[in-house]
């Protein structure tokens, strides 16, 4: 008889919040949040300012107390310790850079506070100092550096102690464009060859989009949705977060007699909702840009509308058309590759047939 082996213990959430409640006088920042990270995940808070998410971030961290609620990071319930005993490290907008300390100081500054040998830290900063393609400037000093380099040290410093945890506060909503998106990669690349868990506020919807294992998406205080970066681009669960991650065009229509049929003016539209409504209901139909058909790729097709184009913009890889819909329904909005545009011959003015294709349209209560 074989023998069956015991299942491996599963290990602890590397973060788990209970009921986590905060309030600023009568302003309730947090209501009930509970949330847990996996060991090694990379986790985005995601929303518009003032919805939360650098509160939810600074508690974790301990630099902001709870009003109700409990933090554990590895089972171990942290919700009353100091920052020092909570073994994570942080990178926030601002740098933080100690101005009078050279580069390797500033990232060998953890070991040193915590009396490691000075050869274990200089081994240290050298091997994070290579990661980060900064091994030329361990003598300058933060003011001779540009801001990416500087994020770079910073994020350098946060991981030179091991920490469990690594929490970053919007690390990169200061810097340009193409800065952002270098250290994107890197900030991900260092993720992953380290291991460490690893939580993002971000206000940046394609940031967060890239970057993350999981999206936590928050707005007034609650959380909206969490799942992965498909799940909550392909699926919001709620208008605010389909308005707010990616564009989504919203259409007033009232549900048809028969299911999954929508009546949108006079136009009866099939959609793949599953859920049943009752004849007559109010609803909103949304979908976004670049799932709408035009054209040829529009004929023969169910959902088929005919509008007009009211405005052009070129955006590189793709034009957006703003489209008038008949019976006075708000503009649509429709993605089409720059080439494709090209192809069909159109301008402002003229007459586009399109198709709103049944497996994109999702199907909520009207939108107050």
């Amino acid at each position: 008889m074989t023998p069956v082996s015991a299942p491996a213990p599963s290990r602890p959430a590397a973060v788990a919040l209970l009921g986590i409640a905060k309030k600023f006088g009568q302003f309730v920042a947090l209501r009930d949040i509970d949330l847990t990270v996996a060991p090694g995940e990379f986790v985005c808070f995601l929303g518009p300012s003032g919805c939360g998410k650098t509160t939810l971030l600074r508690i974790i961290a301990g630099l902001e107390r709870q009003n109700a609620g409990q933090v554990t990071m590895a089972g171990r319930d942290v919700s009353g310790l100091p920052p020092s005993l909570r073994n994570y490290g942080i990178v926030f907008q601002s740098y933080a850079l100690f101005p009078n300390l050279t580069v390797a100081r500033n990232v060998g500054y953890g070991l040193e506070t915590r009396r490691r040998p000075r050869a274990e830290i200089d081994r240290r900063v050298d091997e994070l100092l290579t990661l980060v393609g900064l091994s030329a400037h361990k003598a300058k000093y933060p003011a001779q550096l540009s801001g990416g380099e500087q994020q770079r040290i910073a994020l350098a410093r946060a991981l030179a102690p091991s920490p469990a945890l690594l929490l970053l506060d919007e690390p990169l909503s200061a810097l340009d464009a193409r800065v952002r998106q270098s250290l994107r990669h890197e900030i991900c690349a260092l993720q992953r060859r380290f291991g460490v868990t690893t939580i993002m506020v971000t206000h940046d919807q394609e940031e967060a989009l890239a970057m993350a294992d999981r999206i936590v998406v928050m707005n007034h205080g609650v959380v909206e949705q969490v799942g992965t970066p498909m799940e909550v681009y392909t699926r919001p669960r709620s208008p605010f977060v389909a308005r707010f991650v990616g564009q989504m065009n919203f259409l007033e229509a009232i549900a048809g007699d028969r299911a999954g049929w929508a009546r949108l003016g006079t136009v009866e539209m099939r959609h793949d909702a599953t859920e049943a409504l009752v004849a007559g209901t109010r609803l909103t139909l949304a979908i976004r840009p670049e799932e709408i058909l035009v054209g040829p790729a529009a004929e023969g097709r169910e959902n088929r509308l005919v509008t007009r184009i009211r405005a052009v913009q070129f955006l590189g890889p793709f034009t957006r058309l703003s489209l008038t819909l008949p019976d006075g329904a708000p503009a649509l909005e429709c993605d089409v590759a720059a080439t494709a545009f090209a192809a069909l011959g159109a301008a402002e003015g003229s007459e586009l047939a399109l198709a709103l294709r049944a497996d994109a349209l999702r199907v909520f209560p009207l939108a107050g």
